[in-house]
């Protein structure tokens, strides 16, 4: 099976542009593509790590990756899919990040002579003068169609800052340019991104009368991905200090069991062969088939150690043994009253819940175990010695894991 077969086998293309051109232009490493990823957290999450797995499997077929960190455009932010204005960064800020999603990417692609490269639009965008800007680019957008674009239609509302609705002509101009320097002639981006993709290659079409293509990821926002997109983002970081391989392996190990061959499809480089038999698994078989996501996913993000080493520790907890690799937080003295501390102020500090009051909810709901046993009562007190030797193990939910030693 060829490159644009698999993808569109896998569900990873929602929409594109000339179809057949594309076709025949990754089939046969002949695409120069990019995608922007704006620096605006100083981690990497799992929305990039999908839009990376997209990337590989075309820079594998030889296709080149060219990676845009947004040092510009992190400085407007872009509206699509945002109900609020983003927060202003300033640029060390911005500067700071771009230096950490740099060093958490090459992990990802081949970054050699020739292959997959960076650019920051920081370069062109940071010291474009406004009036030429007008001249050169802003000409070729049409201010009604920019208004009925999807990115900006679902901020009308609420209101959208002239600052954000320069945002598509930016992006547009990042393609302008990359293609002009670099032979780009494909854009890659989330579902969401789709009217700033047409932009730009419509905006190079007009200058230059040149064909050039756009494609979205069906992964970044199709309906799973609009799911996921609440709950990963927020939580599912790339970086091992924010979201600890445990943790992370854990979220892949309980997805839902309607998605987990649509995961394994979309995030995994396994055979389609060996992940269609998946369809048919049933019962421990399907929980076996989430190990594998699990596995496969921590193993590409933290490599092989890490991975090993947090099936081991799953493996333990639901065992009921303590699981060496478990996210442990370690208490002092201090943390204790009277030699006892209370179940809520263990779910505060075990990062369980984010309030006092969403732990006695939590508990009062049923939804808190120590151990085997469930906490009935918010009130409930533990004393030193049930620390001992392993910690004590709390469970908020079915996903939610934390060991608390002292």
């Amino acid at each position: 099976m060829k490159l644009f077969e698999e993808l569109k086998a896998r569900g990873l293309i929602a929409q594109l542009t000339d179809e057949e051109e594309i076709k025949e232009l990754i089939n046969n490493g002949k695409a120069t593509f990019y995608m922007g990823f704006d620096p605006t957290a100083n981690s990497l999450h799992i929305g990039h790590f999908m839009a990376f797995c997209m990337m590989k499997r075309l820079q594998l077929a030889g296709n080149r990756p060219i990676v845009l960190l947004g040092g510009g455009t992190a400085m407007i932010g872009d509206p699509s899919g945002k109900t609020d204005m983003r927060s202003m960064m300033d640029t060390q800020m911005i500067d700071d990040n771009c230096e950490r999603f740099k060093q958490q990417m090459e992990n990802f692609l081949d970054f050699g002579e020739g292959k997959a490269m960076f650019v920051n639009n920081a370069d062109w965008l940071r010291d474009l003068n406004y009036i030429d800007m007008l001249r050169e680019v802003g000409a070729h957008f049409s201010v009604n169609r920019m208004l009925a674009a999807e990115c900006y239609k679902q901020r009308m509302e609420k209101g959208l800052s002239f600052l954000e609705f320069n945002y598509m002509i930016m992006q547009s101009y990042d393609y302008y340019v990359l293609h002009q320097k670099y032979g780009c002639n494909m854009q890659l981006g989330g579902d969401d991104q789709w009217s700033n993709l047409l932009a730009g290659a419509d905006l190079i079409r007009r200058k230059l009368s040149k064909n050039v293509y756009a494609m979205t990821n069906s992964l970044l926002l199709n309906s799973e991905g609009e799911k996921m997109g609440k709950t990963v983002k927020g939580a599912l970081w790339i970086d091992g200090a924010k979201t600890s391989p445990f943790e992370f392996f854990q979220y892949w190990r309980n997805v839902a069991d309607s998605d987990v061959v649509k995961f394994l499809k979309m995030m995994t480089f396994l055979p389609l062969e060996q992940i269609n038999e998946m369809n048919e698994w049933q019962g421990s078989r399907l929980n076996e088939a989430k190990e594998i996501l699990a596995y496969e996913v921590t193993q590409m993000i933290h490599g092989t150690e890490e991975a090993d080493k947090a099936k081991a520790g799953a493996k333990a907890l639901f065992a009921g043994g303590g699981g060496a690799d478990i996210p442990t937080t370690v208490l002092t003295a201090d943390d204790f009253e009277n030699e006892a501390i209370d179940i809520v102020s263990l779910l505060v500090k075990g990062g369980l819940v984010a309030s006092r009051s969403e732990g006695r909810r939590a508990v009062e709901q049923g939804g808190v175990s120590a151990g085997d046993d469930k906490v009935a009562d918010f009130k409930a007190t533990f004393n030193k010695g049930q620390f001992a030797e392993d910690g004590l193990l709390l469970k908020r939910g079915k996903k939610h894991f934390r060991r608390f030693t002292v």
